[in-house]
């Protein structure tokens, strides 16, 4: 289970799939607010991004389609070589474009599920995407929709089936119907805040866990999953949200069943936290859920 096995820090400060606000600065807020030293984490590196083009790709319709392509490739080598040592990879992004080279790192070796606990579905096709941003298609191109440069990466798309996914606390239905967004696959595993509320945040995660068979699953975590009114320092805000102690909760329970495989953080901008304080939280959550806190 990721509580027994070492884990190692990878550094993703990719903001190709959206803009450079400052969650590029998301990995250095983490460390500084003592991340690693909580999770008694290794560093095993930073995969910097290429250079950001603000121009959209006219082919693809996506911001950066080519270089998030290269992107994803090299931050696989860095996941699978953690992989390899046997650790338990956790990585700092950037957007949650950075989701795609970490489910290539899985997909490079076996079938994998995917815990997407995220405010919104990211499930955009380039059409709808006002900005072109891939922040807000990740999970449409790791389920093989959207332009190949992206939907197939190394030709093994998709890199997660549709029923292998649970999208978990998301509360974006009004928003990306009037956008138009494509509807969510039948297959996947949708589980809105409105449902995990219903539930209760312990019995919707170990729901969210049975359905994840399998070689594992990965872990993904869009700061903004969190209610607005504790964590107000993401880049598309909305009402409403996970608490802290329920977000806990749900990692709490992700984490300690064995099946976890790695797990990434994205879009948390430490400019919108200038006294560093919900650096702070995030770092405690992450460390209370991974149960490490207050071990010798």
């Amino acid at each position: 289970m990721p509580g027994m096995r070492s884990k190692a820090i990878i550094e993703a400060p990719s903001v190709l799939g959206l803009r450079p606000t400052g969650v590029e600065q998301l990995p250095e807020a983490l460390l500084d607010a003592g991340l690693a030293e909580g999770l008694r984490a290794v560093r095993a590196g930073r995969i910097e991004p290429p250079a950001y083009d603000p121009v959209r790709d006219p082919d693809s319709g996506v911001l950066n389609a080519d270089g998030i392509a290269a992107y994803s490739a090299a931050l696989a080598d860095a996941v699978g070589g953690v992989l390899d040592d046997f650790r338990f990879p956790v990585v700092l992004g950037g957007d949650c474009s950075v989701l795609l080279g970490n489910l290539l790192a899985l997909r490079r070796r076996d079938r994998h599920g995917l815990l997407f606990l995220d405010g919104h579905t990211d499930f955009y096709q380039p059409s709808a995407e006002p900005a072109g941003e891939a922040a807000s298609m990740e999970l449409a191109l790791a389920t093989g929709r959207g332009p190949r440069a992206l939907a197939d990466l190394e030709g093994r798309g998709p890199l997660v089936r549709d029923e292998d996914v649970v999208a978990l606390g998301f509360r974006d239905a009004e928003e990306s119907a009037v956008f138009g967004m494509q509807p969510l696959p039948s297959a996947l595993h949708a589980m809105e805040l409105s449902a995990v509320r219903a539930l209760g945040a312990d019995e919707a995660a170990r729901r969210a866990v049975a359905l994840l068979t399998g070689a594992g699953y990965w872990i993904h975590l869009d700061a903004d999953v969190l209610d607005d009114a504790v964590m107000p320092a993401v880049d598309y805000r909305q009402p409403d949200g996970l608490s802290w102690q329920e977000l806990e909760t749900v990692l709490r329970t992700a984490l300690s069943g064995g099946g976890a495989v790695g797990l990434d953080v994205a879009v948390f901008n430490p400019l919108l936290d200038p006294d560093g304080t919900l650096a702070e939280r995030l770092s405690d959550c992450l460390v209370r859920a991974s149960g490490t806190e207050g071990r010798g």
